[in-house]
């Protein structure tokens, strides 16, 4: 279990922290200041800790990912139709963490107003979707998918 959930944090993570960071580039913003943003969450003064902050947010940012890997595989492994349709629960797992983390976790930290700009439902879908949701399916259904069937 150990390794599906190490990979799917690794490749999910890792696409999603770059699509990130080209958004915050586009948005004429710094990356560690994003960085910085991220690890806010759970440690508010990381806005003024510099290089320290940014890379504390990497931490978080990952660490957030590690956890939605896990609850993926500790529930596709109980539940095989997740692993035999890995783009459909890709898709159903993207939306589910956009709307855990848009509308529950982010607003309980931060208050942004709600709804959300389209611009940022737009990209968040995105990213929830195609970078975190479909990734860690497929990660899963080659990894948990019983030998015979692979």
């Amino acid at each position: 279990m150990f390794k599906p959930i190490a990979i799917a944090t690794a490749v999910s993570g890792t696409l999603d922290i770059l699509f990130a960071m080209i958004l915050t580039l586009a948005f004429g913003r710094e990356i560690p200041n994003m960085l910085r943003f991220v690890a806010s969450g759970p440690f508010p003064s990381a806005t003024g800790m510099g290089t320290s902050g940014a890379i504390l947010g990497l931490v978080v940012h990952f660490a957030l990912m590690a956890i939605m890997a896990a609850v993926y595989m500790m529930v596709a492994r109980h539940r095989p139709h997740f692993l035999a349709k890995p783009l459909q629960w890709g898709i159903m797992y993207g939306l589910a963490t956009y709307f855990v983390m848009n509308w529950v976790v982010v607003p309980l930290r931060f208050h942004p107003p709600l709804p959300p700009k389209p611009i940022s439902i737009a990209t968040q879908l995105f990213a929830h979707i195609v970078l975190v949701g479909i990734p860690m399916a497929y990660i899963a259904a080659r990894y948990l998918k019983p030998r015979a069937t692979r």
